[in-house]
């Protein structure tokens, strides 16, 4: 089973290869890659334990799965009309009766016990140093950073490319690589916006929710984080990223024709390119997100500090 294993993923690779994709490029698009098997790459508490909590019930199901095949091939070995000719005609046992009744409470109340901590924990906000507050619209997000210290920072978050005509996507893409100073693999389809949800590294951020015209539902998987947007209600929920690098989630709730088209992008960067970012963004969005592409470009894990101008020549 392991060489096999190993064989499938030599031969991803090699697919990988052709399709013209390096492995920094797929790399870069954190928590997913080509070939990819489960979740998406944990990088919260609340995933680790959504992963492991997975896992915990795949264990479960499959011990159930493989003893009620076992009786089912027990059962038509031996019960069968050839080796029973004259039926049984047992109607009644209470041994059996009692175990298959008491068996699945305890298996259910085995499964409960971690399931309902999972969900307090997603639904326990702790001390948090950041709000942000989410808006869906048919059909993109809005992003809201509701602290004093960051003044009125709000903006509009839409898919990168087109849906429905090929070549337009891949040029409005290659566009916004050239822009970044990016791969086209590093703005994948479907996925790229063309403003990210800014997030500093260990960080605690609450995040709110609502929607301004139908039902949406904001999910991060990475983070752990999947939260219905519903028009005239706040709902809350929190992540602490402890990686940095840039996120992908998606609507997950059936919202209209575009539905599958209103994603959702955070990119975790350091504090202090955080701090420089705000800093500029309340003046001048894109050229805030030209200097942090360009400081991230550059590789930079000390302080980004100084002017746009500063920064965009240090980094080239």
């Amino acid at each position: 089973m392991k060489a096999i294993f190993k064989r499938l993923m030599t031969m991803a690779g090699v697919a990988a290869s052709f399709a013209g994709l390096s492995t920094a490029a797929l790399a870069a698009e954190s928590g997913i890659h080509k070939w990819q098997l489960g979740f998406q790459e944990s990088v919260t508490d609340v995933m680790d334990d959504v992963t492991w909590f997975n896992g915990f019930t795949l264990v479960i199901i499959t011990i159930i799965t493989l003893f009620v095949l076992a009786l089912l091939i027990v059962s038509a070995m031996r019960f069968n009309a050839r080796s029973n000719p004259v039926p049984s005609r047992t109607s009644h046992n209470t041994m059996i009766e009692v175990v298959w009744t008491i068996a699945p409470i305890l298996i259910l109340v085995v499964i409960a016990i971690p399931s309902f901590r999972l969900l307090y924990k997603q639904l326990d906000i702790p001390e948090y140093e950041m709000t942000v507050k989410a808006t869906g619209y048919q059909w993109y997000w809005g992003y809201e950073y509701s602290d004093d210290n960051m003044g009125d920072l709000y903006f509009d978050s839409l898919m990168v490319g087109s849906y429905s005509d090929p070549e337009a996507d891949v040029a409005e893409r290659q566009e916004v690589a050239d822009a970044r100073g990016v791969t086209l693999a590093e703005v994948p389809r479907l996925l790229s916006v063309d403003n990210e949800l800014v997030i500093p590294v260990d960080t605690t951020v609450r995040l709110q929710v609502t929607s301004e015209d139908v039902i949406h539902s904001f999910a991060m998987p990475s983070f752990g984080v999947k939260i219905d947007a519903i028009p005239g209600r706040l709902n809350e929920s929190w992540f602490h990223a402890r990686q940095e690098g840039v996120f992908y989630g998606q609507c997950s709730e059936l919202c209209g024709k575009d539905h599958a088209f209103m994603p959702i992008a955070i990119r975790v960067v350091s504090k202090d390119q955080f701090q420089t970012w705000a800093t500029a963004a309340q003046d001048d969005l894109d050229a805030a997100n030209e200097a942090l592409m360009a400081s991230l470009k550059s590789g930079e894990k000390v302080a980004v500090t100084g002017t746009l101008e500063e920064i965009a020549v240090a980094a080239n």
